[in-house]
């Protein structure tokens, strides 16, 4: 029946916008949560005087988003000059050296120096692997090569991959499979992760194949 029809093709149009905004609205009482029990902790330590002014804050819906872009944002420039990052080297120095609290500080710096880092290979590149078993492929991303004592228990040319799960690609495996039998895809990053995150259904547009004329001599030239 159209009736029908056209319900399903409203929900179409309209199941992405709502879960986007659901997630980012999850995202902002995240947040406004974290904020809300900060300034609680404030509130014990200030006058009666300033408790108004606390609860008025408390209130404003998506002020913790704003404060915590504002603090990225500060940091980011501080640290950008040498003053900035002599108390970073502080600041590393005094967690490196809290019993417990070091084993996870020092682990998540490497990881997240790895993935962010500007002159990284992580999450650079997008492959097809053969995985769970040969004949079956799917995506993965590039984290790097085999290092260590890892490296030289393995005699080939190996890289590291991350292989997301779907349609959360948040959760993964970490493998590492031979550099022959990786194959390299020419997509983005982004246009992967939309691949894996969409279950195969929204692909990536192809990237336009080079033309070739002749030339006089039979050989194949590019256009300029």
């Amino acid at each position: 029946m159209p009736i029908k029809k056209y319900l399903i093709t409203g929900l179409l149009v309209w199941l992405p916008l709502a879960i986007t905004v659901g997630v980012l609205a999850w995202l902002v009482g995240i947040l406004d949560g974290v904020f809300g029990g900060v300034l609680s902790g404030f509130e014990a330590f200030m006058p009666d005087a300033a408790k108004p002014v606390i609860d008025r804050l408390r209130a404003i819906h998506g002020l913790g988003v704003i404060l915590v872009f504002l603090t990225l944002l500060v940091t980011g420039a501080l640290v950008s000059n040498v003053a900035g990052r002599w108390m970073l080297r502080q600041w590393d120095r005094l967690f490196t050296n809290i019993p417990i609290f070091k084993s996870i500080y020092v682990g998540v710096k490497k990881v997240s120096d790895t993935l962010f880092s500007s002159n990284g290979n992580a999450f650079r590149k997008a492959m097809l692997i053969q995985y769970p078993r040969p004949g079956a492929w799917t995506i993965a991303f590039q984290t790097g090569a085999p290092s260590g004592e890892v490296a030289r228990h393995l005699s080939a040319d190996y890289v590291s991959v991350y292989v997301p799960t779907t349609p959360n690609p948040t959760s993964g495996f970490f493998l590492m499979v031979p550099r022959s039998e990786v194959i390299e895809l020419e997509m983005s990053v982004d246009q992967a992760l939309t691949y894996v995150i969409s279950m195969g259904t929204v692909a990536p547009e192809p990237s336009p194949s080079p033309t070739f004329l002749p030339a006089s001599a039979g050989a194949l030239v590019r256009p300029k």
